[in-house]
């Protein structure tokens, strides 16, 4: 796995998860960092909205449907729970640039 490519994960809370697409970041001995990548926007809070940044060539990162990083946290999972499903995209270089910035404000 390479930084900024997306796959899907089994991300839990509580009692429930489901799949969902992630930002793979980094491996962490054998642990993955990462970030979640959701297509929910408008009915979230202005705290919530500012911790998101859209994907703005999300056809080519291979997302069915415009999408945001969910840049609020950086979750560490076990790499066994990402899908043995293949590789759903990555992020273009712009996309790439532009999370990079977002980061360090």
């Amino acid at each position: 796995m390479d930084p900024y490519e997306i796959y899907i994960a089994y991300i839990s809370w509580g009692n429930d998860g489901k799949r969902r697409p992630i930002l793979f970041i980094e491996e962490d001995n054998g642990y993955a960092r990462v970030f979640r990548v959701t297509s929910q926007y408008a009915n979230k809070s202005d705290d919530i909205k500012a911790q998101y940044l859209e994907i703005t060539d999300w056809q080519q990162a291979g997302l069915s449907k415009l999408s945001y990083i969910d840049a609020g946290e950086k979750m560490r999972i076990p790499l066994a729970l990402i899908c043995s499903k293949p590789l759903i995209g990555k992020l273009s270089k712009s996309d790439k640039q532009r999370l990079l910035e977002f980061l360090s404000k």
